[in-house]
């Protein structure tokens, strides 16, 4: 099984890296919800989908996991420039 478990319980939920295009006023944030992520195959696809104008911008990411509030979040492992 690849991926990280973000779940006490190792079984029970495993979120997995993915290259993305994350939605971002501010680029200090480390967890993003859901519908501000769009998850894509490969890097290169993401970094030509990224709009530094309109504040979309590529990374690596895990997830998704269910945060204590009960939201689907995303967390940032890098930025890609």
């Amino acid at each position: 099984m690849h991926g990280y478990s973000l779940d006490p319980h190792p079984a029970a939920n495993v979120a997995e890296r993915h290259f993305a295009v994350i939605y971002s006023p501010r680029r200090k944030r480390d967890r993003f919800p859901s519908t501000t992520v769009t998850v894509y195959k490969t890097k290169e696809e993401a970094v030509a989908q990224q709009d530094h104008g309109k504040k979309m911008y590529a990374a690596e990411v895990i997830g998704p996991a269910k945060s204590s509030e009960g939201f689907k979040i995303f967390y940032l492992v890098e930025w890609f420039e």
